[in-house]
């Protein structure tokens, strides 16, 4: 798109907003220039302006005050500190989550739920009406050449090519037959542990580690070796190291693009480093890159396939996250293990739907996905940085925030004596969703801990939401005091 378009013009003046708002150029309470002040300014029309405005109102960074004009909304200055590095056990462990998962994603279905407990971008941020066009128009294209409604691995070539070619934004260069597609990022992983392992083999993943894995893990009948993961740097390679040195670990599955919970970015350093550690013993490394796409600098950063020279790496992703959840198209790049992933997924789901594959494919293809991809970023980062304003301004002293550079999600560790998982249970009967720490563990730990949704867009229900679950916090810690009466 040009950069006189005028979606690229207001985009811009929010980035450069933004900006001063972070580099405390413009504080709480600052006026901003008039609508037509800023567009003889920056030499755009004040329609633009105006949606510049509007954005920057609608993610709570400005505010309109009648007869007077645009201001910084008044945020708390200071953030909390970043969680502890977690020291999970040194030990395997047999993993059994799954009760406590389905328990909680059965709660999360109900729509009257605040979500604060989903890792999903609001419906508002998704180019939804952009895909029922496309949709509807290969629908009525598929009534003509009457082509199958099932596309069997490796899944449709026109999406695999687009995928191929988006590879080269990293140095990718994956070739459309290097390229699996699946029902979405969690099946490739499913399909790379099932081409890897064997029931009872040990698998390391780092700490906290999404749910989702832990529960491909236990359904395998795998056992986990937890590894400690900063919330900046992501895992820990000295332990790594020392954990591949006593367990016969046969797979590495690892987030190194803002992983889910913490949110954190491996350096090109690390990711080296990694795959060097892995390969020294021929260990498989299963790359969870679900949020790749989500980082909020305007570069997209290297996944560790990029550094990949041995095919010992086994990248997955998904759509779900930034185009349509409901789809459930995802696709893996699982290098010299392509051939079994391949026979797996024929053997398992068997097929695709079709339909689906294509319509993303025409997405990528006609440019419309760099425009939503700086659309989506832009409104994650700001949420982001709200979301954990918010928990600075409300929740007791003592609680720490992750502050990702990616992602959807905040990981917040509460103070000492806090009960994740009767929080999370007093909260769902106030219909507020989380995700209490436990389930990110196989063994159980982060009992202090919680994972917030940053995917929606700011607003007074989100708000209070947030304000209802500190004094839910503030409760456990001062929980009320019995009468003299109590237990007559």
């Amino acid at each position: 798109m040009s950069a006189r378009s005028p979606t690229f013009r207001y985009r811009i003046l929010v980035k450069k907003l933004t900006q001063l708002i972070d580099d405390g150029l413009l504080v709480p309470g600052d006026r901003l220039p008039s609508v037509r002040q800023c567009a003889r300014q920056e030499k755009i029309s004040m329609t633009t302006v105006l949606q510049a405005y509007g954005l920057l109102e609608s993610q709570g960074l400005i505010q309109a005050r009648p007869q007077s004009g645009y201001f910084v909304r008044e945020l708390p200055i200071a953030l909390p500190d970043e969680p502890s590095v977690s020291t999970p056990s040194r030990n395997a462990t047999r993993v059994d989550v799954g009760d406590r998962i389905a328990l909680i994603l059965r709660d999360s279905q109900n729509p009257a739920i605040v979500p604060l407990g989903n890792a999903s971008p609001g419906t508002g941020l998704l180019p939804l009406r952009a895909l029922d066009r496309l949709l509807t128009a290969r629908i009525r294209r598929s009534r003509h050449d009457g082509a199958p409604d099932y596309s069997y691995p490796p899944g449709e070539y026109d999406l695999r090519r687009q995928i191929a070619r988006r590879s080269l934004d990293w140095s990718g260069r994956l070739d459309p037959d290097d390229i699996i597609i699946t029902s979405g990022c969690t099946q490739a992983i499913d399909l790379c542990l099932r081409a890897t392992t064997r029931h009872g083999d040990l698998v390391a993943v780092e700490s906290p580690c999404y749910f989702g894995t832990l529960l491909l893990l236990e359904t395998l009948g795998l056992s986990a070796v937890e590894i400690p993961a900063h919330p900046r740097d992501g895992i820990c390679l000295d332990r790594l190291a020392d954990a591949l040195a006593t367990h016969p670990i046969r797979a590495c599955v690892v987030s190194p693009c803002f992983s889910n919970p913490l949110g954190s970015l491996m350096s090109d350093a690390a990711k080296g480093a990694l795959l060097s550690m892995l390969a020294q013993r021929d260990i498989p490394l299963i790359e969870d890159d679900t949020f790749g796409e989500l980082g909020y600098a305007d570069i997209r950063p290297k996944p560790a396939k990029a550094f990949d020279d041995s095919g010992l790496v086994m990248l997955c992703a998904s759509f779900s996250k930034v185009l349509a959840p409901g789809y459930r198209i995802g696709w893996t790049a699982p290098g010299r293990f392509r051939d079994r992933v391949e026979r797996l997924q024929l053997a398992s789901t068997l097929a695709v739907p079709r339909i689906f594959q294509h319509t993303i494919a025409d997405f990528l293809a006609n440019g419309a996905y760099d425009r939503h991809l700086r659309r989506i970023r832009t409104a994650a980062s700001v949420q982001s940085r709200r979301m954990a304003n918010a928990i600075g301004a409300y929740f007791p002293s003592g609680a720490k925030v992750t502050k990702p550079n990616g992602g959807l999600v905040l990981w917040v560790e509460l103070p000492e004596g806090s009960d994740a998982i009767l929080l999370s249970e007093r909260a769902m009967t106030e219909d507020i969703g989380i995700c209490p720490g436990p389930i990110f563990s196989a063994t159980g730990q982060y009992r202090n801990y919680i994972r917030l949704n940053a995917g929606s867009p700011w607003s007074p229900a989100l708000e209070r939401a947030i304000r209802r679950l500190a004094e839910l916090i503030h409760e456990q810690k001062s929980p009320p005091r019995r009468s003299n009466r109590d237990g007559d």
